[in-house]
């Protein structure tokens, strides 16, 4: 996909930016940076898009994200709607690969944090009694002054590092050619399957959407998303059905259709194929 680049200015007397964030919703379009962001969620739920990764994002998720990572954060529509009461609410670091030095995570005192920002390429989520520890540390980091930011951050790094409670959120060596218009292209086409993958799309309607043919649009959708428009449809659908499952006591009949399948048994073989659980499975499991 081709993101665009977004430009974050440095905190004043500071060689790294730590925030907590109260805004009406997530930043919705498909970007990258320079520097390294980590995020814990506090309040706050959607689509989670990075790389090539659908993920379905919820309060207290903590993920690591490298330098030049695409992505971006749609979130759910009671956040979206006019006048909104609802906020989401994050604690974010974005920090420079060289932000203590050009060779300062090259040292070999730092060989396992600088093995962990290489693996950050691919996008890091941070679970269980680490999430909890890292939580703690970003709050702390939040009105730590001096030498304590910097202490801090690296005990962050060094923990998440260390830990087994990790795991990589998208593929390895995706690349990617930057233009704006195609950026505003794609944003476009995202926006547009977010807001009506509830029902049929069809392919002559994605491409009118996109300003190309439908032959042509088959072709350029996989080789910017990395994925077929059917499947990347289909991931949006069981993400969207996998969040209804665990939060509401609606039916799976009802749970199907609403999340844009017509025919009952082919959403329990998807939702199988893509959750390894069937529908009642995963709701079982959420209880």
């Amino acid at each position: 996909m081709n993101p665009h680049l977004l430009k974050i200015p440095l905190q004043p007397d500071h060689s790294f930016n730590v925030r907590y964030d109260v805004v009406p919703k997530f930043y919705d379009k498909w970007h990258y940076h320079q520097e390294l962001e980590l995020v814990h969620i506090i309040k706050g739920s959607g689509k989670q898009f990075i790389g090539d990764d659908i993920h379905h994002f919820k309060p207290d998720d903590l993920i690591l994200l490298g330098a030049n990572l695409p992505h971006l954060w749609h979130s759910d529509q009671k956040y979206l709607q006019k006048n909104a009461s609802e906020k989401v609410e994050a604690i974010v670091i974005h920090f420079m690969p060289d932000c203590f030095g050009k060779s300062f995570f090259s040292l070999p005192e730092n060989k396992e944090i600088d093995k962990l920002l290489l693996k950050a390429q691919q996008g890091i989520r941070i679970m269980n009694s680490t999430r909890k520890t890292i939580a703690g540390l970003m709050q702390q980091l939040l009105t730590a002054a001096n030498s304590d930011r910097i202490i801090l951050l690296l005990q962050i790094l060094q923990t998440v590092a260390r830990s087994k409670h990790t795991k990589t959120a998208c593929s390895k060596g995706l690349q990617y050619t930057f233009s704006p218009s195609e950026t505003d292209r794609l944003n476009t086409i995202y926006q547009y399957i977010l807001d009506n993958f509830s029902r049929e799309i069809t392919l002559p309607e994605i491409a009118k959407v996109a300003n190309i043919s439908p032959h042509s649009f088959c072709r350029y959708f996989k080789s910017r998303i990395k994925k077929t428009f059917s499947k990347f449809l289909l991931e949006i659908r069981i993400g969207h059905a996998g969040k209804l499952l665990a939060e509401t006591n609606k039916t799976v009949a009802t749970i199907c259709y609403e999340s844009g399948f017509n025919n009952f048994s082919n959403f329990n073989r998807h939702f199988k194929s893509i959750t390894k659980k069937t529908p009642l499975e995963y709701r079982r499991h959420y209880e």
